[in-house]
C-alpha cells in the first residue's frame, strides 16, 4: 500500500477588525495650528476648500490716518513671518494638507492680495491643482492710501483651482446667470467691504481686521457646491464661512488658533438661520435638468391656449396652441422648429428665442420651464 500523506489544512486567519472611518468633524472649529488640525481629517473627505491665508503684509511701523488716528489694521503676530522662505514652507505644508483632504471632484479656493497671492499661487501649481479662474474683488469702499505713495489697493485676488487638469468639478453655472439678472458672471466682482451691522466689534474696535463679507463667500459657495457639500475653511477667523455655509445648507468645519476669533465665529454662527430647503433650490442647467416639453407648461397651467410668444427684438410672433404646438403665420409646430423656420437658421434653441410678458415683466419662456421644474420637485 502506498504511503497516505495527511496533508492539514492551514488554520483560518482571523480577520482582522475594520477600523471605521473616522467621523468628520461637521460644525466645529479645530483649535490649534491648522496643519496639525487638517492632518486629523480623512483624506478625500471635503468638497471645497475656502482659505483666507496670512497675507503677510510686510508693514513697516504703524499705519496712521493724516489726523494722526491709528488705523485698525493687520498688526497681529499671526501675520508676521520672519522671511519669504519661511512664508513659503507655511503655504506648502498647508496646501499639501488641503490637496490631501479634498475629494478628486473637489476644488480650492484661496483669497490673497498683492503680498502673498503670486506666491501662493504658484505653489498651488506646483502641488499639481490646476487654476480655473482668478478672481478680482472690487471693492466699492476700499480704504484710502494715507501715505499718498502708492494707488489705493481697492481690490483683492481669488484664486479658483481644481485637483488637476482633468478633474472635475462642480461649477452651478446656470444659479450664476440668475444671480446675475441672465448675464454671463464675469471673473470680477464688484462687492463692498465688511461694514455696518455685519462688521463683528469687540469692546468698540474691529473683531478681526480682514473679516471677509458674507457676499463674497455666498457668492463663491453658491457657484461651486451644492446643498450637504462639507466646506473647509483653515483659517476660520469670526466664521463668515460657516456661517454661509450654514444658511445656505452646507456642512463647515474650521480650523482657528486664536481662541478669541473661535468664540466670536461660534456665537456668529449659532445665530444664523438657514435657508427654508425650497428656498435652497437653484436654476438648473440645461444638462442637470430633467426633459421637460413646451406642452408640460400648457397642462400644467403656466402657459395657457392663445397665450402670445415674441422674441427679444419683437421681429415674431407666434401663438400657443392647446397641444403645445406655436403658429406663426404660415409656420407650425414646436417652439424650436418654428423658430428656426422664422430665423431661416439651421437650428433654435425655443426655449431662450421665445419670450412672454409674466408678472409684468418680459421673460424667456425657461424661465417658466424653471418653475415647473420647482414645483414638480416640491
Amino acid at each position: 500500500m502506498g504511503v497516505v500523506t495527511k496533508i492539514r489544512a492551514p488554520k483560518a486567519r482571523a480577520a482582522k477588525p475594520v477600523k471605521p472611518a473616522p467621523k468628520l468633524p461637521l460644525g466645529r472649529i479645530l483649535p490649534g495650528d491648522c496643519v496639525e488640525a487638517m492632518r486629523t481629517l480623512p483624506t478625500a473627505s471635503v468638497d471645497l476648500i475656502f482659505a483666507d491665508p496670512p497675507y503677510n503684509l510686510q508693514l513697516g511701523g504703524d499705519l496712521n490716518r493724516p489726523d494722526g488716528s491709528h488705523v485698525d489694521a493687520v498688526t497681529d503676530h499671526w501675520d508676521q513671518f520672519d522671511s519669504f522662505a519661511a512664508y513659503d514652507k507655511f503655504t506648502r505644508e498647508w496646501l499639501t494638507e488641503a490637496r490631501r483632504v479634498l475629494k478628486p471632484d473637489g476644488a480650492l479656493w484661496v483669497i490673497g492680495s498683492y503680498h502673498n497671492i503670486f506666491r501662493v499661487g504658484a505653489m498651488i501649481q506646483d502641488l499639481g491643482f490646476w487654476i480655473l479662474n482668478d478672481v478680482v474683488w472690487r471693492k466699492t469702499n476700499p480704504m484710502p492710501n494715507f501715505r499718498g505713495t502708492r494707488f489705493t489697493n481697492a481690490h483683492e485676488t481669488l484664486i479658483w483651482a481644481s485637483m488637476g487638469e482633468k478633474a472635475r468639478y462642480h461649477f452651478n453655472y446656470r444659479a450664476m446667470n440668475t444671480l446675475n439678472d441672465e448675464l454671463q458672471m464675469r471673473s470680477d466682482w464688484v462687492i463692498p467691504i465688511c461694514g455696518g451691522q455685519e462688521r463683528l466689534k469687540q469692546n468698540g474696535h474691529k473683531a478681526h481686521p480682514t473679516q471677509k463679507p458674507e457676499a463674497l463667500l455666498y457668492r463663491v459657495l453658491l457657484a461651486t457646491t451644492e446643498t450637504g457639500d462639507v466646506v473647509l475653511d483653515p483659517f476660520f477667523g469670526t466664521g463668515t464661512t460657516g456661517a454661509v455655509a450654514k444658511r445656505l445648507g452646507r456642512e463647515w468645519i474650521g480650523c482657528e488658533r486664536e481662541a478669541a476669533y473661535r468664540e466670536v465665529a461660534m456665537e456668529r454662527i449659532e445665530s444664523a438661520l438657514p435657508l427654508d430647503e425650497s428656498a435652497l433650490k437653484t436654476m438648473q442647467s440645461a444638462k442637470q435638468a430633467p426633459r421637460v416639453a413646451f406642452g408640460s407648461l400648457v397642462e400644467a397651467g403656466l402657459l395657457k391656449p392663445g397665450a402670445e410668444l415674441f422674441d427679444r427684438q419683437r421681429r415674431w410672433t407666434a401663438t400657443v396652441r392647446a397641444d403645445g404646438s406655436i403658429v406663426s403665420g404660415k409656420e407650425a409646430g414646436s417652439i424650436h422648429g418654428v423658430g428656426k423656420a422664422l430665423q431661416g437658421a439651421p437650428s433654435c434653441n425655443g426655449w431662450t428665442f421665445w419670450h412672454i410678458e409674466h408678472d409684468g415683466t418680459v421673460k424667456p419662456v425657461d424661465a417658466l420651464r424653471q418653475l415647473y421644474l420647482l414645483a414638480i420637485e416640491d
